[in-house]
């Protein structure tokens, strides 16, 4: 599963991880977030992050 990085702050979202702190279980590819998921780190929308 490919990683995702946050072009605002840099932080990198690993399905392999998911994000805990978001109740988002790992295994959960970038393509499945719910539409809601917001970057854990600066707060912008799925829309800032880029293919790494």
């Amino acid at each position: 599963m490919d990683k995702y990085v946050c072009t605002a702050c840099g932080y990198v979202y690993d399905p392999a991880v998911g994000d805990p702190d978001g109740n988002i279980p790992p295994g959960t590819p970038f393509e499945d977030l719910p539409e809601d998921w917001v970057c854990p780190v600066c707060g912008v929308e799925k829309d800032m992050f880029e293919k790494m």
